[in-house]
């Protein structure tokens, strides 16, 4: 049953990826709920308190809907902001990825891309990576070997408040609609692009504002260099 709402469509993901989104469903919960008022956070408990519940693979049309509009109601007061896709990088599995000049997106993200470890990537939510120019440019700043992909980001965006870019908020990326659903957590894989090995400089709890992020594509397209990104609330 394809959710009417997100677009969501069990039928189009391994047994291992809806597994995989159940388990980690508390997990992106969490992330929609971290940061906001406490107004927010009450009209939130409706929607997710019932994941708790929802255990069975059965069950994941259900979550993907609820994890879709507790995001809606987070990103409710998020003002509307323009700005510019500056790299779409790719790889056959594994980091960096690579700049490329076109990109068509799918449900399952950037369709020349690959994860190498399919155990903890791959799931809906998590079909595009994104990140800021200004959060790379900072750890640059202070003396990281990190660049554009290093981390495995899929769109390299900048001109948007990153702060702003939370769990919910929609980003008509050229052509394709997608969704935030949660912060990227940080991999010991790019250890290699900090100093002194310290990749927890990517988590959102330890520095909020760089954290990479995950969304769903709700409407495919294809996306280029200089596209324009608009963050809709």
């Amino acid at each position: 049953m394809v959710c009417d709402e997100c677009g969501f469509d069990p039928a189009l993901y391994t047994a291992s990826d809806l597994e995989g989104t159940l388990t980690m469903a508390p997990h992106v919960a969490r992330q929609v709920v971290a940061g906001a008022t406490p107004e927010v956070v009450e009209r939130l408990a409706p929607v997710l308190s019932p994941l708790a519940s929802l255990t069975e693979e059965s069950d994941v049309h259900e979550v993907m809907h609820r994890l879709h509009q507790a995001g809606r109601v987070r990103a409710s007061a998020v003002p509307t902001q323009r700005g510019r896709v500056e790299q779409v990088s790719s790889s056959a599995g594994g980091v960096p990825k690579l700049p490329i000049d076109h990109a068509d997106l799918d449900a399952h993200g950037i369709t020349v891309d690959a994860q190498a470890d399919r155990r903890n990537h791959g799931r809906p939510w998590q079909a595009v990576c994104l990140w800021s120019v200004d959060a790379i440019e900072g750890l640059q700043a202070e003396g990281h070997p990190i660049g554009f992909g290093s981390a495995g980001e899929n769109l390299t965006v900048s001109g948007l408040d990153w702060t702003s870019v939370t769990p919910g908020v929609r980003l008509q990326v050229g052509s394709a609609l997608l969704q935030v659903t949660s912060y990227a957590i940080p991999c010991s894989k790019n250890a290699r692009w900090f100093s002194d090995g310290g990749f927890w400089r990517l988590s959102h709890e330890r520095r909020p504002g760089r954290s990479r992020v995950y969304a769903l594509v709700l409407s495919a397209g294809s996306v280029s260099p200089g596209d324009a990104v608009v963050l809709e609330p």
